[in-house]
């Protein structure tokens, strides 16, 4: 039966999209683009189609070039394969009633020499973030990558406005920008993995300088109410020493009074999966995403393992404009629609995050009412 108003079940205006409720699906891997081309395929379609109810479905995080590659089995936007591959996701979300936002990712130094014929991966600096990548023959530890030139970092830009480009053809109705944990941009806004002395490095300005350069190439090709970005500011699990250094805090303030200027669709921020308690960013600790609201002025949605009552709890305070959920969307394509009649929730099965099939993927089932 249905119950109260529920504000995450509200109706919301998203620059000039409409969404028809504050649920959105967070981006989560998936790996079923388990062909050499890493084209996305019709049962990726079925997938994203069966979650249409969301207000807003987020792409898996997709590589804007061969060389951002660093995870097996997931797919691109670089080739004309690939587009026509997301042709069919789209029009299968669209057809449902649903919008769909293509999430452009990189990841940089965390890939492996094993996606590049044996040539390093290219960073901020050549430093080995020291974490893992997904190669064809499983989990293997990075290595030392080659420092970007200022050309590789211009070609970089470039890349991801072609992406966006490609992503329009593809029939998205927006883009989110990657720059979660320890990704390429992450990569540039650390201590740890940015030891570079000229305009990309030093000074919370110049490591911040690609965020914005990114975000304006992408604005070239798409309204900004169009275009997102995606952090996760203190992620501390399996990014290596991407991690949260004394600077954290006064970065991320430089980087929301920069982008209060934008005007995007939203700013996505994930929250902190562990305790902040003696780390660098222990301020954040009871105040996380109110810290964030205070700092910056658009829409703002926010992620961290909500439920429905959390969820509702932080949309009727206002910290937050919108919830994106994760892992509840996986076992659950009807989410909205059991947060709207209260009915018990699905678990997720981690085993088959990966399988590449449609086991763990496109078998969950709906709800009986």
């Amino acid at each position: 039966m249905e119950k109260t108003v529920q504000p995450l079940l509200e109706e919301f205006q998203l620059g000039d999209l409409r969404l028809k409720n504050r649920m959105v699906m967070a981006s989560l891997t998936r790996a079923r683009a388990n062909n050499a081309g890493l084209v996305p395929t019709p049962l990726m379609a079925r997938y994203y189609a069966q979650r249409a109810q969301a207000g807003l479905l987020l792409s898996e995080g997709t590589w804007v070039s061969a060389k951002a590659i660093g995870f097996i089995n997931v797919p691109g936007i670089y080739t004309q394969e690939q587009i026509e591959g997301w042709k069919l996701v789209t029009k299968a979300v669209h057809d449902k009633g649903g919008l769909i936002f293509l999430q452009l990712g990189h990841i940089g130094a965390a890939s492996h020499p094993d996606f590049f014929d044996g040539e390093l991966p290219a960073g901020p600096s050549a430093i080995n973030p020291k974490t893992h990548s997904y190669t064809p023959q499983g989990f293997k530890e990075t290595v030392t990558p080659r420092a970007f030139t200022i050309a590789d970092i211009k070609q970089t830009v470039l890349e991801f406005k072609q992406a966006a480009q490609n992503a329009k053809e593809a029939g998205f109705d927006g883009v989110e920008v990657h720059a979660q944990a320890g990704m390429l941009i992450p990569q540039f806004l650390s201590l740890a993995t940015n030891h570079r002395t000229d305009a990309y490095g030093g000074s919370i300005e110049n490591r911040a300088r690609i965020v914005f350069e990114i975000l304006d190439a992408v604005m070239e090709v798409w309204n900004s109410t169009r275009v997102a970005i995606k952090f996760t500011p203190v992620a501390y699990s399996h990014v290596g020493i991407v991690t949260p250094d004394e600077e954290t805090i006064p970065m991320f303030q430089y980087i929301l009074k920069k982008l209060n200027d934008y005007n995007l669709a939203y700013l996505h921020i994930v929250g902190p999966a562990e305790s902040l308690t003696g780390t660098p960013v222990e301020a954040l600790q009871h105040n996380y995403f109110s810290h964030f609201r205070n700092h910056y002025t658009g829409r703002l949605m926010a992620n961290l393992g909500f439920t429905q009552e959390s969820g509702n709890a932080i949309l009727k305070e206002g910290t937050a404009d919108l919830v994106s959920f994760g892992s509840a969307f996986v076992a659950n394509p009807d989410l909205p629609m059991r947060f709207k009649y209260h009915l018990p929730l699905s678990e997720m099965d981690r085993d088959t995050l990966y399988s590449g099939d449609e086991n763990g993927y496109t078998d969950y089932p709906e709800a009986k009412i």
